[in-house]
């Protein structure tokens, strides 16, 4: 694929990988695009198809995974997510660092794929910290706050495999924590404004 290498950000729910990007996206207008993942879920107050995810049915989603169509897919909380080749490079074509928001089965699909990204790990600091961030944003039931601190538990112990990450993030401090965000990304940022200019 052509373009600026692609960002793989994962982590669990909570880590504080919107935040990290949202400031991302705000320094550096234009410069990173978010892959726009595919889910079956219902949309949250607020949320926008086509922006926030593609809302699709469950047949629309599987047959276009069964086309191929798909760099990587999963399920949880029986929802399916996934993100497209199209979304990628739809991002790619605007000369523009795609950023991927995707759990850690994603991380090892996509590690089989051609598509060479930057994995960044970011995680909470304690699963304690990570449920007490999940309570105060109050949009879980109990049994699906259990099911993500269940989830987040496992990532946290399959991210610990050598070599699957460039590079873990611990996220206590944000600040902190987006400046080693910045900086493992900084060369991509420099290549893509260069090749903006030119």
């Amino acid at each position: 694929m052509q373009g600026p290498r692609p960002v793989v950000l994962s982590g669990p729910s909570g880590a504080g990988k919107s935040t990290l990007l949202k400031k991302l996206l705000k320094d550096y207008e234009n410069i990173f695009g978010f892959s726009v993942s595919h889910t079956t879920r219902q949309p949250r107050p607020g949320e926008v198809n086509g922006k926030d995810y593609h809302f699709v049915s469950r047949e629309e989603m599987q047959r276009e995974i069964d086309a191929g169509e798909f760099i990587e897919h999963a399920e949880f909380s029986g929802n399916m997510y996934g993100t497209s080749k199209g979304a990628v490079q739809a991002v790619q074509a605007q000369n523009q660092i795609c950023v991927l928001d995707i759990d850690i089965q994603g991380v090892k699909n996509i590690k089989k794929t051609d598509l060479n990204p930057i994995y960044i790990s970011v995680q909470p600091p304690s699963i304690d910290i990570l449920e007490k961030r999940l309570r105060d944003r109050k949009t879980e039931t109990e049994e699906s706050l259990l099911k993500r601190l269940t989830a987040a538990r496992v990532d946290l112990e399959l991210s610990k495999e050598p070599g699957l990450f460039d590079l873990v993030i611990i996220n206590d401090d944000l600040e902190k924590a987006y400046s080693e965000l910045k900086e493992v990304l900084l060369e991509e940022i420099k290549k893509t404004q260069e090749s903006r200019k030119s």
